[in-house]
C-alpha cells in the first residue's frame, strides 16, 4: 500500500497542512474560502470533523474492488456537488450522518480491514480530505495495510490531490459531463468538465492505469465511472475520447446504465425518464470507437 512507504511523520505533516487549510477552505474545487475550523460552512456543509453516513462491506461495487471479501466502503455525508438526479440524496443533500473524530474514523477503517475487505473505499471524500488524512495517521500506526480507494464525483482541487500523492492507491472518479454548461445546470458545479479533466490527469499521473493482482483484485491505478444519461445529456462520446486520447487507451472504464429520475430530476423534463437500451448501446459503441477496451458494464 502506497502510504506504508511513507513515515508517520510525513503523514502527520501532510495532515497538519491540510487541516490548516480548513481555516480558509480550498480543499475542493469549490474554493469557498470559509473558516471551517471556526464553524463556518461552505457549499458542502462539512465542518471541522468528518461526518459518516454509513459504512460496511459492500458487494455492489465493481468486481475488481469487491472480490470475495467486499469493498470496505465509508459513505461520507454531505457533498461538494448538488446533482439534481442524485440517487443518494439523503446522504449527499440531506446531511444524514454523524460527526466522527479521527480516532473513530480510524476505528472504522480497521474494523473493515478486520472483516476481510480488500480495500478501504472512501465515498464522496473530496470535502473531507484533511479529516481522512488525520484518521489515516492513527490507522497506519495501528497496522492498516489495505489499498485506499478515492471514490469521488470528480470535482476535486488538483492542489489537494497532490497532497495525496503516495497515499491513495486507487482513484475512482466519476466523469459526469463533458460540457461545463451541463455540469453547472445539473450539478451546480461551474466549469465541471474543465475541473474534472485536470483532476483526472493528476490522478493518472500519480497511479497510472489500473493494476490487478493474481486474484483479479485492484491494487493500484485509475478506474473511471461514467453514468449514461437520457438524451446524451452527459456528452458521453466526448468523455470517452478525452480518456482515450489524453489519459490512456488502457483506462479502465465502468459504463453505468442505472440512471433513474431521483431527487429533483423530475423538475427537469429532460431528466424525467430512464435511459433506453438504444442509448446505452450507443454509448458502448462510442467507447469502443474511442479506442477504450478495458470496460466494466
Amino acid at each position: 500500500m502506497s502510504y506504508c512507504n511513507l513515515s508517520l511523520e510525513e503523514l502527520r505533516e501532510r495532515a497538519g497542512r491540510l487541516v490548516a487549510e480548513l481555516a480558509d477552505c480550498r480543499i475542493c474545487a469549490r474554493d469557498c474560502r470559509v473558516n471551517r475550523l471556526e464553524g463556518e460552512l461552505g457549499f458542502c456543509r462539512g465542518g471541522r470533523r468528518a461526518a459518516v453516513a454509513s459504512y460496511g462491506r459492500h458487494f455492489g461495487e465493481e468486481s475488481v474492488l469487491v472480490g470475495s471479501g467486499g469493498s470496505g466502503t465509508i459513505f461520507f455525508a454531505n457533498c461538494n456537488l448538488a446533482c439534481q438526479f442524485c440517487q443518494n440524496c439523503d446522504i449527499s443533500q440531506e446531511d444524514e450522518g454523524r460527526e466522527v473524530s479521527p480516532e473513530e474514523l480510524a476505528d472504522i477503517m480497521l474494523e473493515l480491514a478486520g472483516k476481510g475487505c480488500h480495500n478501504i473505499n472512501f465515498v464522496s471524500p473530496s470535502h473531507y480530505v484533511p479529516q481522512i488524512m488525520e484518521a489515516l495517521v492513527v490507522a497506519a500506526a495501528r497496522g492498516l495495510k489495505l489499498p485506499l480507494v478515492y471514490n469521488t464525483g470528480g470535482y476535486d482541487a488538483v492542489a489537494t490531490l497532490k497532497r495525496l500523492d503516495g497515499v491513495v492507491d486507487i482513484y475512482m472518479p466519476d466523469l459526469k459531463f463533458s460540457d461545463d454548461a451541463a455540469g453547472e445546470k445539473y450539478s451546480r458545479a461551474k466549469r465541471y468538465f474543465t475541473v474534472a479533466r485536470e483532476a483526472v490527469r493528476e490522478m493518472h499521473r500519480q497511479v497510472g492505469d489500473l493494476e490487478v493482482d493474481s486474484r483479479g483484485i485492484a491494487v493500484r491505478g485509475l478506474l473511471v465511472r461514467h453514468l449514461v444519461m437520457p438524451g446524451d445529456l452527459a456528452g458521453s462520446r466526448r468523455v470517452f475520447e478525452f480518456l482515450a486520447r489524453e489519459i490512456s487507451p488502457r483506462t479502465f472504464v465502468n459504463i453505468m446504465d442505472q440512471y433513474y429520475p431521483a431527487y429533483r430530476a423530475r423538475e427537469y423534463p429532460e431528466l424525467g425518464r430512464r435511459v433506453t437500451g438504444q442509448e446505452y448501446r450507443q454509448a458502448l459503441k462510442w467507447v469502443r470507437e474511442a479506442g477504450l477496451t478495458r470496460l466494466s458494464t
